[in-house]
């Protein structure tokens, strides 16, 4: 029997995107902390918290049931697309 497409979307946002995001930030953060004042990675620490924050909202769409098939796909590719960009 298959995993269903939004579980396949859940799975991948708490096992890699979330976590890839929380790391990132951490890294940022770090540098930031290293480095005082730089208004570039404030900027790009603002962006990746806006994109957990948006990450975190799918996931509650997905919970509440609020996401169908065809959608849940589309963002699994997207995600993978994203991914196959940063490495």
């Amino acid at each position: 029997m298959s995993i269903p497409v939004q579980e396949k979307l859940l799975n991948l946002l708490h096992n890699e995107v979330l976590p890839d995001i929380e790391e990132y930030l951490d890294e940022l953060f770090e540098i930031v902390a290293s480095k005082k004042d730089d208004p570039e990675l404030k900027e790009e620490i603002k962006a990746m918290q806006e994109m957990k924050q948006e990450f975190q909202e799918l996931v509650d769409e997905l919970q509440a049931g609020e996401i169908e098939d065809e959608e849940a796909q589309e963002i699994i590719d997207e995600i993978i697309d994203m991914k196959s960009l940063k490495e």
